[in-house]
């Protein structure tokens, strides 16, 4: 019996306006009478997607910036930080390369290590409260989230590969979209997010749907029991999916949930 769904956000759950078809609304409180949670698993921060499920937003849990805000039950189970040190690392490794601009987040800021102009606006890179700034924010600043836009897309697995070999000791990377790379703490993702949430319930891996589409979504398919994958996922994501499903425009995650459902009837 699947007693949790979880799902990505962009290029997943939402449509290609961005937007939470209407229909998510009904079907996750009709989940709940059931018994079954739904959780938000994205790169957008927890305030952001608390936006997105608005009429919901007190029945559902989170995992937040990639797993660096884990909410359960209205609870907070974890926030994990960059380290000062490991963010100076990053810095200073992404100005080796003139096709790589940083971007930090805090819970409510963006802090851009470039000028604006060299990023590129993509999906969940919507740089809200956006700051210019020469270095890294000083250590009092919680940083919860990095990515990094990189200007040639074609170069993009490259540029992936090569932050890896700098920085593995610190860091994931992983490609999403065509020109960003996520970055999350080695020991942190939408994974062990997830994981948490599970043990908050007392929920088991053969319990849990997941759904997603990018890299940065491998690790939790990977997780759970019944993992789902989209028909637009990138190639890599696609092979390691119990089902691929349709694309995100036609809605096919709430036709997954509509069968848990029905199943459950």
């Amino acid at each position: 019996m699947i007693r949790l769904i979880a799902s990505d956000m962009d290029g997943t759950l939402l449509d290609d306006d961005s937007r939470v078809p209407e229909e998510t609304y009904e079907l996750i409180e009709a989940l709940a009478e059931k018994g079954v949670r739904f959780v938000a698993s994205s790169g957008r921060r927890y305030d952001t997607l608390r936006w997105f499920f608005a009429p919901v937003a007190d029945k559902i849990d989170y995992v937040g910036s990639l797993g660096t805000q884990v909410f359960a039950d209205g609870r907070l189970l974890d926030r994990e930080v960059f380290s000062t040190i490991a963010v100076m690392r990053l810095f200073e490794t992404c100005q080796m390369f003139d096709c790589l601009h940083l971007a930090l987040y805090d819970a409510s800021h963006t802090y851009l290590l470039n000028d604006q102009s060299s990023y590129i606006r993509e999906l969940d890179k919507d740089l809200p409260d956006a700051l210019c700034v020469f270095d890294p924010p000083s250590p009092d600043v919680s940083i919860i989230k990095a990515a990094i836009c990189c200007d040639l897309p074609e170069q993009i697995m490259d540029m992936a590969y090569v932050l890896e070999r700098e920085l593995s000791e610190w860091f994931t990377f992983l490609p999403s979209g065509s020109r960003w790379i996520d970055v999350t703490p080695r020991h942190v993702s939408k994974a062990t997010g997830l994981a948490q949430v599970m043990r908050y319930w007392g929920i088991e891996k053969d319990e849990v749907m997941a759904f997603g589409d990018s890299m940065n979504d491998y690790a939790m398919l990977r997780f759970v029991g019944h993992p789902c994958v989209m028909e637009n996922a990138r190639y890599a994501v696609k092979q390691i999916g119990q089902h691929v499903i349709g694309r995100n425009s036609d809605h096919a995650v709430q036709a997954e949930m509509r069968r848990v459902l029905e199943g459950l009837a």
